[in-house]
């Protein structure tokens, strides 16, 4: 498929990236495999389009894209038979049918790290996040992140500035600079070399709250890991935590001050089992089974098999486990033994479902709370 059809596929109604993920895992053939399984609605949206596209809603996004893809330099659209395209976005239930790319696509080639944190960083968590940038950047690395304020605009702006690669991916339209006082970072990442911007929303759209929960699924899904710099017990950086699990990709956190508020959220990731990170090389041990595809030599350390053929982590369901839970403090490792899982695996599940509010830890093991989910 072409450029203008993965648009229009993208533009059917009643379809979103999971349902097109679905379509897609049929390797239906184009256009008559597409239309024969398609829900009845948008077959005949599209059968129109093919037919007759100057009569077709699905030809003005077609259009508005060529018009945008001709209007300035450096800018492309990916979507899954683009030559650029990256592969790690397939594994995700959901991936984007298309993404807006501006800036160099150059920078898809290097293994991404994601970086996120709180908007609101001390000065030493500003501290971290631009050291790590910059040696991850030296050493290869993409930084991946969202063009936030705080954590991910500093990490962003650091690995730049060391002329390495960073890709943001926004919660709005590829042309919305948004925050707006971002403007700077948004014009190094269209232009710098390593510098690439990636949205999933045509451009012109605004930014509403609602993208940024999936946003945060691209940054996440690009990335080998998410390290995660400075994050409030409240704060949206443990929605890419949770992602980055979900999707079976390495979490690491940094550990901050009991005292700082913004270092509790680490915290609480480093009690439930994300890996606590002193220095890059703590990461890049953690990445080694990653690291045969992924990784340019000389980065690259020795594994066993590639990642297209490393099998998933296999959480088990929360119902095995919120099922071994009570009112009552179970410690661990009867956690363990009751539900037969490793301790690696029960850590993972029990993050998750602490971030889901469905439990907690407490002196002598971890208790399911009473509030209905």
């Amino acid at each position: 498929m072409d450029a203008k059809e993965w648009l229009a596929v993208n533009a059917l109604p009643g379809m979103g990236a999971a349902r097109i993920a679905q379509m897609v895992a049929r390797k239906p053939q184009w256009p008559q495999g597409w239309l024969a399984t398609l829900p009845s609605n948008a077959a005949n949206a599209l059968r129109l389009w093919l037919a007759q596209p100057e009569r077709s809603p699905l030809q003005q996004t077609v259009n508005d894209t060529l018009s945008w893809l001709q209007e300035g330099p450096n800018r492309h659209l990916l979507h899954r038979d683009h030559p650029a395209w990256p592969d790690l976005l397939n594994q995700l239930p959901d991936p984007p049918a298309v993404l807006w790319a501006q800036g160099d696509l150059r920078a898809l080639e290097a293994p991404g790290l994601a970086m996120v944190g709180t908007r609101r960083p001390t000065s030493e968590g500003s501290g971290h996040a631009q050291a790590f940038a910059r040696e991850l950047a030296n050493r290869g690395w993409c930084i991946v992140s969202g063009m936030a304020l705080g954590v991910d605009g500093v990490a962003q702006r650091a690995a730049l500035a060391a002329g390495g690669s960073s890709i943001a991916v926004l919660g709005c339209g590829i042309d919305v600079i948004y925050p707006a006082r971002h403007r700077d970072l948004y014009e190094q990442l269209s232009t710098l070399p390593g510098g690439l911007l990636l949205s999933e929303h045509p451009p012109g759209t605004v930014a509403r709250p609602a993208f940024f929960p999936r946003r945060n699924r691209i940054v996440t899904g690009l990335s080998l890991g998410t390290l995660v710099v400075e994050a409030a017990e409240k704060s949206g950086s443990l929605v890419s935590a949770r992602l980055a699990l979900e999707q079976g990709r390495e979490l690491f956190a940094l550990p901050g001050s009991l005292h700082n508020v913004q270092a509790r959220g680490c915290l609480q990731l480093l009690r439930s089992g994300a890996t606590l990170v002193r220095h890059v090389d703590d990461i890049l041990e953690e990445l080694q089974h990653w690291v045969s595809r992924f990784v340019p030599a000389p980065l690259a350390v020795a594994a066993d098999e590639p990642l297209a053929h490393q099998p998933s982590v296999e959480l088990p369901s929360a119902d095995n486990l919120l099922d071994a839970l009570g009112p009552s403090p179970t410690p661990i490792d009867v956690l363990v033994q009751s539900t037969g899982i490793s301790v690696s695996e029960c850590q993972q599940r029990l993050l998750m479902l602490e971030l889901d509010g469905k439990v907690t830890q407490q002196a002598g093991g971890w208790v399911r709370l009473a509030a209905p989910w």
